[in-house]
């Protein structure tokens, strides 16, 4: 009985121990930086230290706030940044299934709508959120900056070529994301 008991215990931990890992917390997880996306000023937030050092347009979906598969909706609540992909690529560089393609498009280029320059993907740490990960939600670049402002996207959170580049060298694995239905002034007071 009592070897099973340990037998127990060891499997926990290394279960434990193996989530953590996954998570970023023992992997040296950024913890300096944070990201509040506030969908109804269609505006994100880079904080540092707890303090505001960046400002950012942004477009979330245009179908609002929600996490069901195929909803193409932008998930709320709090997510971590799991992966981040893409550095060195020039500006405008196409994406498909997360591997640069050689494509280069232009900001505003008519009729194109591909995730480009940099992709920072995230993972639901909610009950709320728990897909965005397997839905492929990401901060990343888009051509269409003409539209940045307004709820424009499938559920990802869309950034100018430009802001992304900056963003993704500021912020690494592990830092905090929350997506906010409320102005991102009332959650820095």
């Amino acid at each position: 009985m009592q070897i099973l008991r340990r037998h127990l215990i060891l499997m926990l931990a290394a279960s434990l121990l193996l989530s953590a890992c996954q998570w970023g917390w023992l992997q040296g997880g950024d913890t300096r930086h944070q990201l509040l996306i506030s969908v109804p000023e269609q505006k994100m937030v880079l904080l540092e230290d707890g303090k505001p050092v960046a400002t950012y347009v942004i477009s979330t979906a245009k179908r609002g706030i929600g996490d069901m598969p195929d909803s193409y909706m932008t998930p709320g609540g709090r997510m971590q940044i799991a992966e981040k992909i893409g550095a060195g690529v020039p500006l405008g560089s196409v994406f498909k299934d997360r591997k640069p393609t050689g494509e280069i498009v232009a900001a505003d280029a008519p009729g194109r709508d591909p995730v480009v320059t940099r992709i920072l993907w995230l993972r639901g740490t909610e009950v709320r959120n728990r897909n965005a990960y397997p839905r492929f939600i990401y901060i990343h670049g888009t051509p269409q900056e003409s539209l940045l402002g307004t709820p424009a996207s499938y559920g990802c959170i869309r950034m100018r070529s430009v802001d992304i580049a900056e963003l993704f060298e500021r912020v690494g694995v592990g830092a905090v994301v929350d997506v906010l239905e409320q102005p991102t002034a009332s959650a820095t007071s």
